[in-house]
């Protein structure tokens, strides 16, 4: 049975945990709050670019020129695929990043005829795919904590040039889409070739500068800004996920420290009585 000083060094021990999950919880709280007001914000402006590309595609001539609109959207057979996976930087967040990995190992496992490389956001993703020597075209750490446009940019840049030289024949982007504070949706979208969407209704539009070429401009904007949302949505969903996580462990402490405490005054309890038996018997012995 443990004494007395080894069950307080336990509850002191448990306690200063505590404190800390307790603020990585307030920190994470936050952080989640700016990270879900720029998701929020970003929508809309998604939605509002996808429809403007389907109104442009309509009114542009047919495809068939071989310019820079019709490279975007090409389809071909897919054996050589590039997978954007967003992980986080740091962990303590449950189990973000473990379904990021294992929906990206499934990804590949569906895909074995395929030449799946890894285009990697985020250090635990990194460094899970680099020990276990997978096919990585590009790591990028850091960009989660300041989620720049300019960076998410030029990744999306170098995936849409890779694919107009056809050295990939499409670009999957695999990240957890934030829902609520409580439930993150791991999703795999495919964002080349572009999935024109359907126009919802005709619209008149006055165009200063021909269909065609609003449409070669629109078309990389799109996929810029696809790149940029879902480090958006990765980036709320992990203080989501960290800040759920460090309550739970908040939670947990606290009840380990309940039962550790009654486990305590149980065993003082056990020792005052021993010494209560010891002086009586000790006094009936000496009559």
């Amino acid at each position: 049975m443990p004494s007395l000083i080894d069950m307080r060094r336990r509850i002191r021990s448990v306690k200063n945990t505590q404190q800390i999950t307790k603020a990585m919880k307030m920190v994470s709280a936050a952080k989640l709050r700016r990270a879900q007001s720029r998701v929020l914000a970003s929508r809309p402006y998604g939605a509002l670019l996808k429809k403007v590309l389907a109104n442009v595609a309509a009114a542009a001539p047919g495809n068939g020129d071989g310019d820079e609109s019709d490279a975007l959207l090409a389809r071909r057979a897919e054996g050589r695929i590039l997978l954007v996976v967003v992980t986080s930087d740091k962990g303590l967040a449950g189990a973000f990043n473990a379904n990021l990995i294992k929906g990206a190992q499934h990804f590949m496992a569906e895909r074995a005829d395929s030449a799946v490389q890894l285009e990697l956001i985020g250090r635990k993703g990194r460094d899970f795919f680099r020990k276990r020597r997978a096919a990585i075209s590009g790591e990028h750490v850091g960009l989660a904590g300041k989620a720049a446009y300019g960076d998410t940019a030029a990744i999306a840049r170098r995936a849409a040039d890779l694919y107009r030289k056809q050295e990939i024949d499409a670009v999957y982007l695999l990240y957890n889409e934030f829902k609520s504070v409580s439930s993150q949706k791991l999703t795999v979208e495919r964002v080349l070739p572009v999935e024109m969407p359907e126009q919802a209704a005709s619209v008149d539009y006055i165009f200063d500068t021909p269909p065609g070429e609003m449409l070669a401009e629109l078309l990389p904007r799109y996929v810029e800004v696809e790149f940029y949302r879902a480090l958006l949505e990765s980036t709320a969903s992990e203080h989501a996920a960290r800040m759920m996580a460090m309550e739970a462990a908040t939670s947990n402490a606290g009840e380990m420290i309940e039962k550790l405490t009654l486990f305590m005054n149980r065993v003082r309890q056990a020792s005052i009585t021993k010494e209560i038996i010891e002086v009586v018997s000790g006094a009936a012995s000496g009559e």
